[in-house]
């Protein structure tokens, strides 16, 4: 049975706008509905609200409420549930039956899952309980794979979004404004889906994505794990370079190691950087050495 299965219900306006506010409720079976209060001119002269409020209050107005389903419940989905603005007001449903929350007919569902156990957690849902035309998103760290397992588990009345946030617990937490979130529309219906104002989207295809995720995000999590078991440790003279390393080894050591075997076993492109950062460090040896070579060879014929 996968961990206890939050439904989060959130409210997006059509042209993707929202103004956040956080909280995570309790399970409870009444929904709570969130108020808006409009802005009123009574006079002439009243004062006019700011045209900030305007625009807000003109979103609220139109927007609608979207039920997500969030399945898992590890590092992300945590990071997604208590610390987003939105969920501070508004009421989530927690589920440890897939039936159950299925039966809620979700708008979308979100797989937070770790790479090793999602086609195991996509198999376990029953499929025939949601609706049609249902938002499949996933948010793991590989592409190409979650691409073709929604492509050959899911009917084709479903629509899939593969998204990978370029960040994490660690290096979101303080704020998410700014930040790359990227994502490739692999089956999608006539509308767009709807999209937080507060990431910097970029759109890429699945492919593309692995083979550059295998040079950023799995080779910094290899040199993070290799500067682990180095033993490097903070001294009392600590440059900024080395307080750099020094993040990297907290940031790498505070995802889980089924994460990084995934990102070698999922990614084809992983194999290939890990053999060219081996060469490198063989050519920085060879480099070093040869130059202390000639320095002593420099030396013996001086004394010569």
């Amino acid at each position: 049975m996968p961990s206890p299965i939050p439904k989060i219900i959130l409210p997006m306006s059509s042209d993707s706008y929202s103004h956040h506010r956080s909280s995570l409720l309790p399970c409870n079976p009444q929904r709570q509905a969130t108020k808006h209060h409009s802005f009123c001119t009574r006079a002439l002269d009243a004062p006019q609200p700011s045209d900030f409020e305007v625009v807000i209050n003109d979103r609220l107005k139109k927007g609608k409420k979207l039920n997500i389903a969030i399945v898992g419940f590890g590092n992300f989905s945590q990071t997604q549930s208590f610390c987003s603005d939105i969920t501070r007001t508004l009421g989530v449903l927690f589920f440890t039956d897939t039936d159950d929350l299925c039966e809620e007919h979700h708008e979308v569902v979100l797989l937070c899952t770790s790479i090793l156990s999602t086609e195991a957690v996509l198999r376990s849902l029953p499929l025939q309980k949601l609706n049609k035309s249902t938002l499949f998103v996933d948010v793991l760290s590989v592409k190409e794979f979650p691409r073709k397992l929604f492509l050959q588990i899911l009917p084709s009345k479903f629509d899939v979004l593969c998204t990978h946030p370029m960040f994490g617990p660690e290096s979101g937490k303080d704020s998410c404004n700014g930040l790359p979130f990227v994502y490739g529309k692999i089956r999608i219906g006539d509308e767009e889906s709807c999209i937080s104002h507060c990431y910097r989207m970029v759109k890429m295809s699945c492919a593309k994505h692995d083979k550059e995720a295998a040079g950023s995000q799995f080779i910094t999590h290899t040199i993070g794990r290799i500067m682990e078991k180095f033993g490097i440790k903070s001294t009392s003279i600590n440059t900024k370079g080395y307080k750099t390393l020094l993040n990297l080894v907290k940031n790498t050591s505070g995802h889980s190691f089924d994460l990084y075997y995934g990102l070698f076993v999922y990614d084809k492109n992983a194999m290939k950087q890990l053999e060219i950062l081996d060469m490198a460090f063989k050519s920085l040896k060879k480099q070093l050495f040869g130059h202390s070579h000639d320095i002593l060879r420099k030396q013996l014929f001086e004394n010569a």
